[in-house]
């Protein structure tokens, strides 16, 4: 048997000014081309990555394998047609020699100016090639997946955890799904639904309420052999499309009532719990005049706004800023992304002194947000280049590259700053450039979930700063123009009939 097994990763904030090109696919992996092949395998070998899995379960069958792709793009604004083109292309090229599996390590939020659900576009086309292949697909949490997707998939299984600690562990499951749905004769089917909510993404983790309960009530009836398989996906609200939303799919036996009842129960439970998943922040201002009365470290500042794990340009200097002015004192600031002032320290040489403007270098005119670089004095301490890798529970043993980085020494703060944009997720986006984390009293980093699966059990305080930005939890500021409406909490008024169950 021959199996075509590919990943293809992209979370789109559609109103992020910066698209993302093809070259965005391969650089978090240090290269200039999404891999391909032998080179594909050999970048995610031994990552937790759902991919992982897929490339596991096929040798252990004894399936030749061809992986014609490994992309994976930090999140950010619309890829382009030609990107998604030439990755689909690759996909489709290795169907069409002939296949009896496919395996895809999908996100399930990526758009582009033509396709708002471009991982839809991806399975019509495959199905185009050949309309029987079993295909099963690994999700993200974050997924926004429309009803033409869910028509094309065989198996489908999302990440149960946020931070996503459970990335292999997903691939695993959609895996043994498809083994059953191969090996028996028992027809299987999709049955999925979709609830019109934006669940704010502060509150959607499965780790707590309101998700918790909803969530362990699908990984019950998957392990207890109710269904098949049971997943509920939080949506990613950045995405100003039709399919955005809080949605959950479930499979099992053709003809059983099982999957069909659990469905509903799980699109009840989320609906009764719709004002629950609304955050509320408090000011920039008091989050940090009160980071003030703590007296233990470290302290994580969290700064949601601006995060590029949710495709934030990652540049907005306005938490830091404040923070300076406020007096916080033995800072440490985690990678800031801004290439000209690396460049100019870089020339400077350590040791240094030298005055630069830091950040603000994107602008984001889809939103009112004053984004200005910050002009400091300081040393320029360390200048350091290279991989690094992740040892946190999330993407554990993923090479990162953030290109040249410096680190700039105030009398009040250590700030890194590099040539590649990524949210801070484990302490080594410290300890690369020389920064110990656990010797701060202050750690600014730009997240909003992700980085508890490396920071959480360090700090002694952990605060989420509503700084400014285009991932801001302040849903009336963005100009929605093809979300599905009424959407709740945009429109209060926002009913689900009871035949949606």
């Amino acid at each position: 048997m021959k199996c075509v097994i590919a990943l293809m990763q992209h979370e789109t904030n559609t109103f992020s000014p910066e698209p993302t090109t093809l070259g965005d696919f391969g650089r978090m992996f240090g290269c200039e081309k999404p891999p391909a092949g032998d080179e594909a395998i050999q970048v995610v070998a031994g990552v937790d990555m759902a991919v992982n899995a897929f490339i596991d379960l096929a040798r252990a069958q004894g399936w030749d394998m061809d992986v014609p792709v490994a992309a994976w793009a930090e999140p950010g604004g619309l890829v382009e047609d030609a990107a998604f083109d030439a990755l689909s292309d690759r996909i489709c090229a290795s169907i069409s020699t002939g296949c009896d599996v496919v395996m895809l390590d999908l996100h399930g939020a990526m758009t582009t100016a033509s396709y708002p659900d471009a991982e839809a576009e991806l399975l019509s086309r495959i199905r185009v090639i050949n309309p029987d292949v079993p295909i099963a697909v690994a999700l993200d949490f974050h997924a926004n997946l429309s009803q033409e997707f869910y028509d094309a998939a065989t198996v489908v299984t999302g990440y149960r955890t946020y931070p996503h600690v459970d990335m292999y562990e997903t691939g695993e499951r959609a895996g043994r799904a498809l083994l059953k749905v191969m090996k028996t004769d028992v027809d299987h089917e999709l049955v999925s639904g979709w609830l019109p909510m934006l669940t704010h993404m502060i509150m959607q983790s499965p780790s707590f309420e309101p998700m918790k309960s909803i969530m362990d009530r699908a990984i019950e009836a998957e392990a207890t052999g109710e269904v098949t398989t049971a997943s509920v996906f939080g949506g990613f609200p950045l995405a100003d499309a039709p399919q955005t939303g809080l949605s959950i799919v479930v499979s099992g036996e053709k003809g059983s009532p099982a999957h069909h009842g659990l469905l509903g129960e799980l699109l009840k439970m989320a609906w009764a719990a719709r004002h629950d998943f609304v955050y509320h922040p408090e000011s920039l201002e008091e989050t940090l005049t009160h980071s003030k009365t703590l007296t233990k470290g470290p302290i994580v500042l969290a700064d949601h706004g601006d995060n590029s794990g949710a495709g934030g340009p990652h540049d907005n200097m306005a938490v830091l800023k404040m923070a300076l002015n406020l007096g916080l004192d033995n800072l440490a600031v985690a990678p800031v992304p801004d290439p000209e002032t690396v460049e100019q320290m870089w020339l400077a040489g350590e040791g240094h002194e030298i005055e630069v403007l830091l950040g603000g270098k994107v602008e984001c005119p889809n939103l009112s947000i004053l984004n200005e670089p910050l002009r400091i004095k300081g040393r320029v301490k360390k200048l350091v280049s290279g991989q690094f890798s992740i040892t946190a529970d999330m993407m554990t043993g993923m090479q990162f590259d953030l290109g040249r980085s410096a680190v700039l020494e105030t009398d009040h703060a250590e700030i890194i700053v590099c040539e590649e944009r990524t949210e801070p997720f484990d302490p080594a986006f410290f300890t690369y450039a020389g920064i110990d984390p656990t010797q701060k009293r202050y750690l600014l980093l730009k997240s909003r979930q992700h980085f508890r699966a490396g920071f959480e059990d360090m700090a002694a305080h952990i605060l989420l700063v509503a700084g400014p930005g285009i991932c801001s939890s302040d849903y009336g500021q963005f100009q929605f123009e093809n979300l599905t409406r009424p959407m709740f909490p945009l429109d209060h008024d926002a009913t689900v009939e009871p035949m949606d169950f």
